[in-house]
């Protein structure tokens, strides 16, 4: 095969264990997958070397003994003869079939995996009791002279704290691959300005004092018209980018998000610039409900040219937000505050709203985005002019 290296994931036989040829021995993850290695042959496994650590191909990662065969303790000192493994998997696995000879004096025995770890934690091995056979330096040893040299200063161990695995639901998946898919593609910029809403708060009121009995008109149905007329008034901003050729709308078909339990749904005000604010209300508001119950129809909220996501109402001041493919814009709303602003060379104070156009590159240019929001600003701050 064309690997080079493999990690050992798991072991299904321990130390000292006997096993049988074709008995399932470890398992191997490579960047492709994860394959299960069998025993060679019959024998008693010993010196496990290799436990969770990247292993070159060809490298001994534990040894088989025949029945009777005397156990060595450092491999590093023989020279086994190799077994003949199967055609699927490189031999990982060998044999010792000589015993070991006598160690010379003052050698350190180890094994090659204890020796990596002290190398990476610059451990001297001489310091270093070992409690595996005759001594030998094994990986829990390493482990527990990196522990002891740790700082006196920490009493307790860290705490780790709970978690639980939820399932993701489908709605959950469909959101995180076409956002995904949107971050990926579409080159994203942002443009951003702060509009002073005062005339249409007081024009909001208006309307309710005129028709009280009529349902309200809300800060974001008139975010919705202005956005409609500015998207008729600069019709660059109104496409999509869709490869070969750029698709241009001839309506504003505005997609609203709706945040539901678990995830989100964009449903469509089709022809906006066509209604007025007394429509664009009972649209939004049927949607709206139709939407959290889970009663919208597939055609209600896919399609549409542009988005409008609206987080002002949880007291976000100011956000971007992620393009909803296939659109070419979208526009994230913070919450109207009042702020300090410089009138007429005076300080003074005006209920503020922030708002970013987050715009796809691909189909809409810099100075399109930027002209499409003074269309918006223009139409927010002067609200009448919606309703010429």
């Amino acid at each position: 095969m064309d690997m080079s290296h493999g990690r050992i994931a798991v072991w299904h036989a321990s130390e000292g264990q006997t096993i049988t040829k074709g008995e399932p021995l470890f398992d191997i993850e490579t960047d492709k997958a994860t394959m299960e290695v069998e025993a060679p042959a019959d024998g008693a496994l010993h010196n496990i070397t290799a436990e969770g650590v990247n292993v070159a191909i060809g490298e001994a990662v534990a040894w088989l003994y025949a029945d009777g065969e005397e156990v060595t303790t450092d491999q590093t000192e023989v020279t086994p003869a190799p077994v003949e493994m199967p055609e699927v998997a490189p031999a990982e696995i060998e044999a010792v079939t000589q015993s070991e000879p006598q160690t010379p004096t003052g050698k350190i025995r180890a094994t090659p995996l204890a020796r990596r770890l002290a190398k990476e934690a610059a451990l001297d091995l001489a310091g270093i009791t070992g409690t595996g056979p005759r001594g030998r330096i094994n990986r829990q040893d390493i482990e527990s002279a990196i522990l002891q040299a740790a700082p006196t200063t920490i009493s307790a161990p860290a705490q780790t704290g709970g978690s639980d695995l939820v399932a993701n639901s489908q709605m959950r998946k469909v959101i995180a691959t076409r956002l995904t898919a949107s971050k990926q593609d579409a080159p994203h910029f942002y443009l951003s300005i702060d509009c002073v809403i005062d005339p249409l708060l007081e024009s909001r009121k208006m309307m309710a004092a005129a028709a009280p009995d009529a349902p309200k008109i809300s800060v974001n149905d008139l975010v919705v018209l202005a956005s409609a007329k500015a998207l008729m008034a600069v019709p660059d901003a109104n496409a999509s980018w869709q490869g070969d050729y750029t698709e241009r709308f001839h309506h504003a078909d505005i997609a609203i998000a709706v945040a539901l339990e678990g995830g989100l749904v964009t449903p469509v005000i089709w022809q906006a610039e066509t209604l007025n604010l007394s429509q664009i209300s009972a649209i939004s508001r049927d949607l709206g409900t139709r939407a959290r119950s889970g009663d919208l129809k597939r055609e209600e909220f896919t399609g549409g040219s542009f988005t409008i996501s609206n987080l002002g109402m949880y007291g976000v001041r100011e956000f971007s937000a992620v393009i909803n493919p296939p659109h070419g814009a979208i526009l994230a709303v913070g919450a109207g505050e009042q702020r300090p602003i410089v009138k007429d060379g005076e300080l003074a104070v005006a209920t503020v709203m922030s708002v970013t156009l987050c715009c796809d590159h691909r189909v809409i240019d810099g100075a399109v985005g930027a002209r499409w929001l003074q269309s918006f600003k223009g139409f927010i701050e002067n609200p009448v002019t919606m309703l010429l």
